[in-house]
């Protein structure tokens, strides 16, 4: 239930690397770093569009053939833009962000220490941060995967933040994580201003509806999440 396998095709051994070894998919996110690292480098290799009006830093960055990079875009990086990906006008890439083959994020959207599968897309006002997004993954216009817990003090001793822990059927477990946005599995979709709590994890072809708040914790494959709102229309005085 909580394996890689579970929420991707990892069919594919250019997407199995990423999760090999992992018992737990979420030990997945620490690692984006290295695997940034293993495929970029230490300098910049620019075979895609980069559009004028864009801006890169100087930090090691990979933009693949066909890939393109909109004016306004702002890669920070490290990071790797994968073949036929698109960083449109005003996204913001910061470190250690993989978009792989035909994945997409998009205007006033942001992304750090985040794995986009194939066909993943954060296409309008998004927050990614320290998640992982599944094949064809979409994210509604406003949708933010909270990477951080609002009650998430520092300790005054050593100067560090508890990790976040899950409860799923009973068990407890640690992630280990300190900033753990969610996981997405193949084909899930968020509806506009869904808000993800940290720790969510979003099993394959669910659908979280619109302006809701998901709290932290497993959520079945194939799955309806509704928000229900009950309105009331009343005369004018």
């Amino acid at each position: 239930m909580l394996r890689p396998e579970d929420f991707f095709d990892l069919s594919e051994p250019e997407t199995a690397m990423f999760f090999h070894e992992c018992a737990y998919v979420w030990q997945a996110i620490g690692r984006i770093a290295g695997h940034v690292r293993r495929l970029v480098g230490e300098r910049q290799t620019i075979l895609g569009q980069v559009m004028p009006g864009a801006f890169l830093s100087d930090r090691p960055i990979y933009i693949a053939p066909g890939a393109v990079v909109e004016p306004g875009a702002y890669i920070v990086g490290p990071a790797y833009i994968g073949a036929g990906a698109v960083v449109r006008h005003g996204a913001y890439v910061r470190e250690n962000v993989i978009l792989l083959t035909g994945s997409v994020l998009g205007h006033a959207s942001e992304a750090k220490n985040t794995l986009f599968l194939p066909e993943a897309q954060a296409p309008h006002f998004n927050y990614v941060g320290d998640s992982i997004l599944g094949h064809h993954v979409n994210l509604g216009a406003g949708t933010k995967l909270s990477n951080l817990g609002i009650l998430s003090e520092k300790d005054r001793q050593t100067g560090k933040r508890p990790s976040i822990k899950l409860v799923i059927d009973g068990q407890e477990y640690d992630t280990g994580l300190v900033k753990f946005g969610a996981v997405l599995g193949d084909y899930a979709q968020t509806g506009c201003n869904a808000v993800l709590n940290p720790g969510c994890l979003v099993g394959a072809h669910t659908l979280v509806y619109a302006n809701l708040s998901l709290r932290k914790g497993y959520h079945a494959a194939n799955s309806i999440i509704k928000l229900r709102q009950d309105t009331r229309r009343m005369e004018k005085q």
